[in-house]
C-alpha cells in the first residue's frame, strides 16, 4: 500500500502517521519548566523521538505526582519514591489522538537536583548529550530509564522522574542481603551491570560516576543509573576557580585523581572496584578516611584486598580492570564477554565452579557481613581536588602474587 507526499513528515521522511515529532511539537506552546535550558533539553528529546517514543523526555507537572516519600540523599540532591498519576507515554493513538500512557499510578523515583533553580547550559547539554546517545540504542533494561522532569514547587529544585528501583542502591542490598547471595547470584550482578556499562560505552558515552550508589537492585538484575549526572547542576566549569572532580573517591582511577580527562578505561577502573564489593560485600576502603593521603596510596598501587578465599578467574579480572595503566584494562566489551558465560552458562563452567567450591570450603565459618565504617569514609560524590599526586603505578605485592587469599592491610594507611 502506498503513500502519497501528504503523509510523508517533513521533518524526517517518514509516513507521518508513525512519526512522534510533529504531536509532541503541537505541545510546545502548552507547557514550560520556566528555565529555557531546561525546556530546550526536553524539547531536543522530543524532536528526535521520531519512530522510538522512549527517547523522549516530558515536562511533569508536580500535581501529577502523589505519595512523595523521602528515601535517601545523594551528593548532589534528595531521592524521593512516588506515584505518577499518567504514566509514561507508550504510543500515539491515531485514534483517539493522544498518547497511549505505561499504566496509572505508576511508582517512580524523582531525584532532585540541588540548587538547580539556576542550572546551566553546560549541565543540560552535557544531560542531552547522554539520552540522545544512550537512549537511541535500547540498552536491554541494564540502565536506569529517565521519563522526565518536574519542580518542586516549595524548593523551585528541579527533580528528575525516574525509573524506580524496589531494592534501593547495590550497596543497600549488598548491606541487608549479602550473607544470603549464592555465588550464581553474585555473578548474575557482575553480569547485569557489565552489560549496563557496555551498553553505555557502545553508544559513545562515558559515565564518569560509577559507584555502587548509581548501581541499583531492580527485580532479579542490577542497573546502572546517573548517567551523565556527574556534576551539581549548578556547576559551571569555566566559572570555577577550582580545577578538580566530582565523584566517590574509591571508585575514581589513579589517572583521573592526577587531573586527566575520563575515559572509557576510567570507568572499567570504576568497575573493578565495584565487582571487588559485590564479591567481597565490603564497601572498597570502609575502614579508612577518604583523603589526599588515600590518593595517594591509590596512586601508588593500593586497591581493596579480600578477607577470603576467591576464584582466582575472578581474582584476575578485578585486577586486569583496576591495573594503574588504563591501556591495559580491557574494555567494557571484553568484561561482558569474559563474564557472560560464567552466569549463561554457568552449570558447565567446570573451572570456576571448582575454584568455586574450594572458596566456599573456606568461608564455612562466615557469618552475615558485618563492618565498622571510618567516619571519614565518603560514599556521596563530592568535588575532589588533589595537587602533586605520583605516577599511578601497580603494586608488585597485589599483581604479582599468585596466591589469591589477599589480606586487607589498608588499615594502617
Amino acid at each position: 500500500m502506498g503513500s502519497n507526499n501528504d503523509d510523508i513528515c517533513k521533518e524526517c521522511g517518514y509516513n507521518s502517521l508513525f512519526c512522534n515529532v510533529n504531536h509532541f511539537k503541537h505541545n510546545f506552546k502548552k507547557w514550560s519548566s520556566g528555565n529555557s535550558n531546561i525546556d530546550k533539553l526536553i524539547q531536543g528529546t522530543q524532536l528526535s523521538a521520531h519512530y522510538d517514543v522512549s527517547i523522549a523526555l516530558e515536562w511533569i507537572p508536580y500535581k501529577r505526582l502523589t505519595d512523595i516519600k523521602y528515601i535517601s540523599e545523594g551528593g548532589f540532591g534528595k531521592i524521593y519514591r512516588a506515584k505518577w498519576k499518567d504514566g509514561n507515554i507508550q504510543y500515539w493513538d491515531t485514534k483517539n489522538k493522544n498518547w497511549e500512557r505505561c499504566s496509572q499510578n505508576m511508582i517512580v523515583a524523582l531525584k532532585s537536583l540541588n540548587n538547580s533553580k539556576k542550572v546551566t547550559s553546560e549541565f543540560t547539554n552535557e544531560v542531552n548529550e547522554v539520552i540522545l546517545h544512550y537512549k537511541i540504542k535500547k540498552c536491554n533494561g541494564f540502565v536506569i530509564e529517565f521519563y522526565g522532569i518536574t519542580q518542586d514547587p516549595k524548593t523551585k529544585n528541579y527533580m528528575m522522574v525516574m525509573e524506580y528501583a524496589e531494592n534501593g542502591s547495590l550497596r543497600n542490598y549488598l548491606d541487608k542481603s549479602y550473607h544470603e547471595l549464592k555465588w550464581e547470584n553474585k555473578i548474575h550482578y557482575l553480569c547485569s551491570t557489565a552489560f549496563g556499562l557496555a551498553s553505555i560505552h557502545e553508544n559513545e558515552v562515558v559515565h564518569r560516576n560509577l559507584h555502587s550508589g548509581n548501581v541499583l537492585k531492580n527485580n532479579v538484575q542490577t542497573c546502572i543509573t546517573d548517567v551523565g549526572l556527574c556534576k551539581p547542576a549548578d556547576y559551571n566549569e569555566s566559572e570555577n576557580t577550582k580545577n578538580g572532580i566530582y565523584g566517590v573517591l574509591p571508585y575514581i582511577a589513579p589517572e583521573i585523581l592526577r587531573g586527566q580527562i575520563y575515559t572509557k578505561a576510567a570507568d572499567v577502573y570504576s568497575f573493578g572496584i565495584i565487582m571487588y564489593e559485590i564479591i567481597s560485600g565490603l564497601p572498597p576502603y570502609y575502614d579508612v578516611r577518604h583523603d589526599e593521603n588515600l590518593a595517594i596510596k591509590i596512586c601508588q598501587g593500593l586497591r581493596p584486598r579480600f578477607n577470603m578465599k576467591i576464584p582466582p578467574l575472578i581474582v584476575d579480572l578485578i585486577k586486569k580492570c583496576l591495573d594503574a595503566n588504563p591501556l591495559n584494562r580491557p574494555d567494557a566489551f571484553e568484561v561482558r564477554k569474559t563474564i557472560y558465560p560464567w552466569w549463561h552458562d554457568f552449570e558447565d563452567q567446570i573451572e570456576l565452579k571448582k575454584q568455586i567450591k574450594e572458596a566456599e570450603v573456606s568461608m564455612k565459618t562466615s557469618s552475615a557481613l558485618s563492618y565498622e565504617k571510618h567516619p571519614g569514609a565518603i560514599y556521596t560524590s563530592r568535588l575532589l581536588s588533589f595537587d602533586n599526586l605520583p605516577e599511578p603505578k601497580n603494586s608488585d605485592n597485589y599483581y604479582e602474587q599468585n596466591d589469591n587469599i589477599i589480606s586487607i592491610e589498608c588499615s594502617g594507611i
